[in-house]
């Protein structure tokens, strides 16, 4: 349920054609909630049918021209209800961790390179978002919505600095026996 909420926060802060979306979507709101683009697109025609955004009527129409897309009061209604609803944390559901689960029945050679892969992979990102906050939240930046956003930045940071402290932890434990116990 919340792809249609993301594209209608996504349209809020700026309207745009469906590209635009999901380059915006590989650039940011993807970091925390993905979607193809095939989705987004899909995504935009439900809400446009339920008359929650309108495509903008160019100044000049074009051939070929994209459609760029605006919420309307109905759109930012449910977004606005949304927002407010309560929910449940999900559960983590990381093929990593059920991998490390069924090596201690199976054995695991060669997890150990997947753990430093993932280890790798989360500094990466880590860095990643680490330069997001110095490029995108300066100190003096400090209206609401920037905090906000830039929340939402630390929440993701926060994530990779727990997965490296795990994963550091976990190589540093002895990693994954290559082969389990057997039984007696």
């Amino acid at each position: 349920m919340s792809l249609p909420h993301a594209i209608l926060t996504a349209l809020l802060e700026k309207p745009s054609s469906g590209l635009e979306l999901t380059r915006r979507f590989d650039r940011s709101i993807g970091y925390f909630w993905s979607a193809t683009h095939q989705q987004i697109y899909r995504e935009l025609g439900k809400l446009e049918r339920a008359g929650q955004i309108r495509a903008l009527v160019p100044a000049q129409p074009a051939r070929g021209q994209k459609k760029e897309y605006e919420v309307l009061p109905a759109g930012r209604e449910e977004l606005s209800a949304w927002v407010g609803r309560p929910e449940d944390p999900r559960q983590v559901r990381d093929p990593l961790l059920l991998r490390m689960r069924a090596a201690a029945v199976v054995g695991a050679p060669g997890l150990d390179a997947e753990l430093r892969r993932h280890l790798a992979l989360h500094r990466r990102q880590l860095a990643e978002y680490l330069e997001i906050e110095e490029r995108d939240f300066p100190p003096e930046r400090t209206a609401a919505e920037d905090r906000l956003r830039h929340l939402v930045l630390r929440g993701g940071i926060d994530l990779e600095s727990f997965w490296i402290g795990w994963l550091t932890r976990a190589l540093a434990d002895g990693g994954v026996p290559a082969a389990p116990p057997r039984p007696q």
